[in-house]
């Protein structure tokens, strides 16, 4: 009879939910739902800031401990993104990085919404368990020159930065704590309504950074080659139309109009293209942004230059004439330095490709360039008047638009 109570009663504490039994499964077991839940609740890139909202959607969504998650990627140079998320009221939130699982000489990033719904995260290094042993500012996470985040979305509060680890070690020892007391204004943490010590495998972060290293090689692949349609092969044809073809007008005229437009829009999406990889892999190429930057300026200014041609008879189409060549060589010939730097730029593996198809391309253009421009040079082709400089052309009666 007594087995027999104490089995029932053993029953009855098995199918309570009590913290003490489920404390070390409720992530994976009784909260796998909820937490699948919170992982497909929001999408992390509506509202977080570049960089974090062009990689968290790819990330890995793990449960860790109660309502806090855990997404993470790390990219070739061995940087680590790693993004926390938990259910919020007040207080604060926190995940640190201990290298024996123990709070004392850890370092944690914390954050926090203050009252005044003003975002506040900070590094602290953990010297002791006094309150005036959590040291703020301070830490021995080597966060990178991207800004850490905190973002309150809904009842879910975000932190987000980014930290090089000096050994890389598959598995780590995480802490996660909570408060529901704010930090003091000169931030020193209040004390933790409860915290907890897992350990997180973080070899999965290999795998996110193997389907972007795929998917960015795909979009260089597409910035590449729409670089080299618009500002290697469609732009100088064009130019090159409107030096070597003058014989035949009005054709010349539209070809050389229809080209450049073509080529225009290639060099539009080319650059729109490099904007988004920027965005979403954060190289450090001022060199090559800047450049492209400055030749998308200029091909709006040719454009818009094309619109506000003067008149033949008027004074003005001499200086426009100056202007439209010279813009257009200039742009051209970093169209082309840009492209070199962008080869540069590329995997090892792809580099070899790369500059054999622009080597291909730029070879055609410069022997077409040369040849045609013997024959200019004897009369055969092009206006009688292309041996003088056809930016002081005034009475040619389509010289308005060549480059």
């Amino acid at each position: 009879m007594r087995a027999l109570v104490g089995f029932s009663i053993l029953c009855l504490l098995i199918g309570q939910d009590l913290p003490f039994l489920l404390a070390d499964d409720v992530s994976i077991v009784d909260g796998s739902t909820q937490i699948q839940n919170l992982c497909l609740a929001n999408r992390l890139s509506d509202f977080l800031p570049p960089p974090y909202n062009n990689i968290s959607d790819s990330m890995p969504c793990t449960p860790l401990w109660n309502t806090f998650v855990l997404r993470y990627s790390e990219n070739r140079d061995n940087v680590m993104t790693i993004i926390v998320s938990a259910l919020y009221t007040t207080g604060w939130v926190g995940i640190g990085f201990s290298k024996d699982g123990r709070m004392v000489g850890s370092s944690a990033m914390i954050g926090w919404i203050s009252k005044k719904g003003q975002a506040r995260i900070k590094q602290y290094y953990l010297q002791g368990t006094e309150r005036d042993q959590v040291v703020p500012d301070q830490g021995e996470l080597q966060l990178q020159k991207v800004p850490p985040v905190v973002a309150l979305h809904g009842a879910m509060i975000y932190l987000a930065f980014q930290v090089k680890f000096a050994v890389k070690v598959p598995r780590r020892a995480v802490i996660l704590a909570f408060s529901t007391a704010y930090p003091s204004k000169l931030g020193r943490l209040t004390k933790h309504d409860d915290k907890t010590t897992v350990i997180v495998d973080f070899s999965k972060a290999n795998e996110v950074r193997s389907m972007k290293t795929t998917t960015a090689s795909t979009e260089k692949t597409k910035h590449g080659v729409m670089a080299i349609l618009g500002w290697g092969f469609l732009l100088p044809l064009g130019a090159m139309l409107a030096r070597y073809l003058r014989h035949k007008d009005p054709l010349w005229y539209y070809l050389h109009i229809g080209i450049q437009f073509t080529g225009f829009i290639f060099g539009l999406t080319a650059v729109i293209l490099g904007i988004r990889l920027y965005n979403k892999i954060q190289p450090d190429i001022p060199a090559h942004r800047g450049i492209g930057i400055f030749l998308l300026v200029l091909s709006i200014l040719q454009v818009l230059a094309f619109f506000a041609r003067p008149q033949k008879e008027t004074k003005m189409r001499r200086y426009w004439n100056w202007y439209h060549h010279w813009i257009g060589r200039i742009s051209l010939f970093f169209g082309a330095v840009n492209i070199v730097l962008g080869i540069r730029m590329a995997a090892e593996n792809e580099v070899v490709a790369w500059k054999i198809g622009y080597g291909f391309v730029l070879s055609v253009t410069l022997l077409a360039f040369l040849v045609l421009e013997i024959f200019r040079i004897r009369g055969s082709i092009g206006s009688p008047s292309s041996h003088t400089p056809s930016s002081f052309e005034t009475h040619h009666p389509s010289s308005s638009t060549s480059v």
